[in-house]
């Protein structure tokens, strides 16, 4: 969870998963490849990350899959850190 990249891609992708259009709708790799000019494979690497430490959950309908922000572990995680863990 600790690893990011220098470019602070991850946080990006969690700050306009917050914008209204995103936050409702939720968004694909292949959405999140083409707003940060990145691979698919590595747009969908970022998310599964997210995912896996619980920052991002994911939908799946008719085959395609979205990924939303997870509000009360981004939350969680943020009180951790201000108490310093």
């Amino acid at each position: 969870m600790l690893r990011t990249p220098t470019d602070e891609t991850r946080l990006r992708i969690l700050a306009w998963l917050k914008e209204p259009g995103p936050a409702a709708d939720g968004v694909t790799a292949d959405a999140v490849a083409e707003r940060f000019a990145l691979a698919p494979p590595v747009a969908r690497t970022h998310l599964r990350l997210l995912e896996a430490t619980g920052l991002l959950r994911s939908t799946r309908s008719a085959g395609v899959v979205r990924y939303h922000r997870d509000d009360m572990r981004i939350a969680e995680v943020a009180r951790m850190f201000e108490k310093g863990w």
